[in-house]
């Protein structure tokens, strides 16, 4: 990773400071009020004016009670009234009695929808200039700083776009307290999605593969999920969280979650088809959505902070997600009730969060109607009897920390993405546990049956695919081994 990579990685906050901070020109932006809503300190310098009286201060008191300085403020006044896309000019500008010429850009900030929501104007001292004599010489340098003018937005461009969503930007640029430290509580609904056996996962592929491979799948899911107006809070390796209803105003934020869950899930078979096509491993995915008040806003200090959500509904989110299996949208009622959509429900549980009081209540989604029409995907379960159980060693997963005590029992089914376990041990509903398997092959207990516990695989291992092999259980199965990895089509 280059030493850019690295800067760009910075937080986002503390990269938009760096950046303004850090330009050689000055710039101001003006919201449609006439109110100078930012101003950086190059802006200060070039003007020979200080922070206090000019920021959150109107434009037309500062700059059209000083007449000789009427070249200054007429831009700004033309970008006002023209409405056209833009203005250049060279002008001279008085400061502290000393004439100097600078260069100024005018043009409208707007949303992606072009409503306009204030005016931002680039300017440099052009001084300099007037030591040179060739007039050739001058134009060049002209064209150079209007290159280097250019190539700055460019990247701040790319920057925000990289790391912010738009209504994080806009949010950040049309509030005058855009970047200070604080938050809203806003009734918004929390989208958290997670990849089965990812950490398994990490230790079959080399890290360059692994890469290219989750990124591949965060680009298609974060596109989805803002084209359904949610907004990318953070990624946490092959985790997403994200939020719909915030900063932006959205009354339908709970059925665009959902409808961006179901679209997650119905794209994995494409997404798992590349991965086979590069010969990386397949990949499972739970979603789990919760609805309810949370804290949004800009957490930190004032010397390093991010745009987040915090709230004990986050927390709850990151409780349902860990409920899922592969296939699954598992929502709270809390989202059910929210959500104006029509909602095909598939199957109900009840499960027990550590930490809540009370029952929670998930419904498991398949498809959501008009005006989105988008069905979802559920992964068929096909177990084979085995003539004689096979013995198996497991042992019991808490709060992610694997038990050091061995259990034993057998298996009596075997499915591509199921077992059934007899066990004389008592498992719980949504238990997590690992059967040895030549490796640790991670499971779920979805139910108990008159033929034992029925076990969901949220990883899934070689050795656990020749063990299918070895039982004759791929024929006739969608599942086959390819190479030393398993994909499924």
């Amino acid at each position: 990773m280059t030493d850019q990579d690295n800067e760009l990685n910075k937080n986002s906050s503390e990269l938009l400071n760096d950046i303004l901070r850090n330009l050689s020109e000055g710039v101001i932006v003006v919201k449609p009020g006439g109110t100078i809503s930012f101003v950086n300190p190059m802006a200060l310098q070039i003007l020979g004016m200080v922070e206090k009286d000019i920021l959150m201060k109107k434009f037309a008191e500062c700059f059209l009670d000083q007449p000789n300085n009427s070249e200054f403020a007429e831009s700004f006044m033309d970008a006002i009234y023209q409405r056209s896309a833009g203005h250049e000019s060279i002008i001279s500008y008085f400061r502290n009695g000393e004439r100097i010429k600078l260069r100024l850009v005018t043009t409208y900030l707007k949303t992606e929808d072009g409503k306009r929501y204030g005016i931002i104007g680039v300017f440099s001292d052009l001084s300099g200039l007037s030591q040179l004599e060739n007039a050739m010489h001058a134009a060049e340098r002209i064209g150079q700083l209007n290159r280097d003018l250019n190539s700055r937005n460019e990247l701040l461009s790319k920057t925000f776009g990289r790391y912010l969503s738009d209504t994080i930007v806009n949010e950040l640029l049309e509030t005058n307290d855009g970047l200070s430290i604080g938050g809203k509580n806003r009734l918004i609904t929390i989208l958290m999605s997670d990849l089965r056996g990812f950490t398994a996962l990490c230790e079959q592929i080399p890290p360059d593969s692994l890469i290219e491979m989750v990124n591949h799948y965060l680009s298609t899911m974060i596109d989805i999920i803002e084209s359904h107006n949610g907004t990318i809070i953070e990624i946490m390796g092959d985790g997403i969280l994200a939020i719909f209803g915030a900063p932006g105003v959205n009354e339908n934020h709970a059925a665009d979650a959902v409808a961006a869950a179901l679209q997650m899930q119905s794209t994995m078979p494409e997404i798992n088809k590349w991965n086979s096509e590069h010969d990386f491993p397949f990949l499972q995915m739970g979603i789990g959505i919760n609805s309810g008040e949370a804290i949004v806003g800009n957490i930190g200090s004032k010397r390093r902070s991010r745009f987040n959500v915090i709230g004990s509904e986050v927390n709850l989110c990151g409780r349902i997600e860990s409920y899922s299996v592969d296939g699954q949208v598992l929502i709270t009622s809390s989202t059910k009730e929210l959500c104006k959509a029509r909602l095909s429900v598939s199957g109900k549980m009840t499960v027990h969060p550590k930490g809540i009081e009370n029952d929670l209540v998930l419904y498991e989604i398949s498809k959501i109607g008009e005006p989105y029409n988008i069905t979802g995907r559920s992964e068929k379960i096909h177990l084979r009897p085995l003539k004689e159980p096979i013995p198996i060693c497991f042992y019991r997963i808490d709060e992610k920390h694997e038990s050091e005590k061995p259990c034993f029992g057998g298996l009596t089914e075997l499915g591509a993405n199921a077992v059934i376990l007899d066990t004389p041990l008592d498992l719980s509903e949504y238990d997590n546990i690992s059967l040895l398997i030549g490796e640790r092959v991670s499971c779920k207990v979805m139910e108990k049956t008159d033929k034992g516990y029925l076990l969901r695989l949220t990883a899934i291992s070689i050795h656990y695919m020749k063990l299918l092999e070895e039982h004759n259980i791929l024929k006739g199965s969608d599942t086959i081994l390819k190479g030393n990895r398993y994909e499924y089509f």
